[in-house]
């Protein structure tokens, strides 16, 4: 939780200040932690280690003097309670899972390419980091799945219909890139696990690493979460070659049925979207702009063109927001009210804009298929890259994360790659199991080692006076900054 920047304790005048709950404690402490203060003043560990259950409720005698989180300034304990109450740490789902878990299975998929060097440093990071910040033997049972090439060689096809049975009944999974060679009978392998699935959030964060060179002036100002639907819009792959027999049926109906003229031999492709497809996303983007105390959710579209379509998209979005969400909401233009959260859209040529030059305005961003994936990658650069981006794939019950990057078939072998957009990947999966602490002890690692300026190649050029490491290096670098 990096936003926070001041929290300051003073014992209360009087006891029974305020009343709370012991999981309110609980956050009180995780917020110490993460600002290193001394145990000394951490005065709530002793009354929360007497207490059994998280319901319990009790008086506090000690009282927040300040509290600065996000930008908001909290100034006692109710303030900071009716906050706490309403934000969950690092999760993704709408709703929060505990993180109390001991073991939690996990299904892996190596993918093609680069996928099995950035495989073999990520995975032991992922455990390691479990191991060092929970002693008390929380563990991941890692299941291997076979997907794309390696696939092909065990089983004859690229997407086995045992490895989509077993995805369709899991909570968590990780992948690697997965290439789809031409002939292979799918459009795209990444598409199909996701459409199969119904996995229609794609959530990708994107903030700054201290140490990059970022070719813009404030990079430290970027800290947004895209939420891009993953199975509507034009990457639904509905479309036909130019000169097939489909395209010039398709052709031949729109001229003769609704008086659309085109060209006979143009390809056609179709862009769908529904009421559903949109604000299932967006619903999901809301909730967790509510939960993580962020400021706004921003409606990315090209509804100025697209009316029926992209400017279906926004319309559904404030409908949905007003619907759903109308008491802590509120539109750009009107009174807060004493709402928390904006929802505003923007034009999509103009949005590429605004996230160069004003980044600060920009929290959870809600858009469609194609202009999520243009948008995702445009933020990557600012802050290092697509090596350091990482990725989900999100239905309402499974949860796949992957890198953003592909399988890189270049440097496929050459322990060149830089496994960053893994590791941090995986360190979402962690956040979302409730496993915070070992999440953050991940990013913070790779921090410290673009820090320490041996980085891969890619990154080379973006570090002044940096040393280039391999993959399986940086791997080890950041193994060894795993600290409690």
């Amino acid at each position: 939780m990096s936003s926070i920047t001041s929290l300051i304790f003073e014992s209360s005048r009087r006891e029974g200040e305020v009343c709370c709950t012991t999981s309110f404690l609980t956050c009180l402490a995780g917020l110490c932690t993460d600002l290193a203060l001394p145990c000394s003043e951490q005065p709530w560990r002793g009354i929360i280690q007497d207490r059994t259950s998280s319901e319990s409720c009790f008086f506090f005698p000690y009282c927040v003097r300040s509290l600065t989180i996000r930008g908001r300034d909290l100034y006692d304990n109710k303030d900071v309670l009716a906050y706490l109450e309403h934000t969950k740490p690092h999760t993704y789902m709408t709703t929060a899972r505990d993180g109390e878990d001991m073991k939690n299975r996990v299904y892996s998929i190596e993918g093609d390419g680069v996928g099995p060097e950035i495989w073999s440093v990520t995975r032991p990071i992922i455990d390691a980091a479990v191991a060092t910040a929970y002693p008390d033997g929380r563990s991941l049972e890692w299941i291997e799945l076979l997907a794309g090439e390696k696939a092909r060689q065990a089983t004859g096809t690229y997407l086995p219909e045992e490895t989509l049975t077993a995805l369709e009944g899991a909570t968590f999974a990780m992948k690697g890139p997965l290439t789809t060679p031409v002939g292979s009978g799918f459009r795209s392998l990444n598409v199909t696990i996701r459409q199969r699935l119904d996995l229609y959030a794609c959530i990708r964060p994107v903030r700054f690493f201290q140490g990059i060179a970022s070719p813009v002036k404030h990079p430290e100002h970027v800290d947004m979460v895209i939420f891009r639907e993953n199975t509507e819009d034009l990457y639904a792959g509905i479309e036909w070659e130019s000169g097939s027999k489909e395209a010039q049926q398709l052709v031949t109906f729109l001229k003769e049925s609704l008086g659309v003229s085109l060209d006979t031999a143009c390809g056609v492709g179709i862009k769908p979207m529904t009421p559903k497809g949109s604000k299932r996303l967006i619903r999901r983007a809301i909730q967790f702009a509510l939960d993580q105390g962020r400021k706004s959710v921003t409606l990315m579209h090209k509804g100025n063109i697209m009316k029926y379509t992209e400017g279906a998209f926004r319309a559904w979005g404030y409908e949905l927001a007003a619907d759903e969400f109308g008491e802590h909401t509120y539109k750009e233009g009107e009174a807060a009210n004493g709402k928390p959260l904006v929802i505003k859209d923007r034009i999509a040529d103009a949005m590429f804009q605004e996230v160069l030059i004003r980044p600060e305005d920009y929290d959870v961003i809600a858009t469609t298929n194609v202009n999520g994936d243009y948008i995702s990658d445009a933020l990557a650069a600012q802050v290092g890259g697509l090596g350091l981006a990482p990725g989900v794939n999100m239905g309402d019950t499974l949860a796949l994360f992957e890198p953003t990057h592909g399988t890189a078939p270049t440097i496929a072998g050459k322990d060149m790659v830089n496994p960053g957009s893994l590791i941090l990947s995986g360190a979402m999966m962690l956040d979302h199991m409730g496993w915070n602490k070992a999440g953050d002890l991940v990013r913070h690692a790779v921090e410290k080692a673009i820090t320490s300026k041996k980085v891969t190649v890619d990154l080379v050029g973006q570090i002044q006076g940096a040393t280039r490491v391999s993959c399986s290096e940086f791997g080890d670098i950041v193994g060894q900054g795993l600290q409690v």
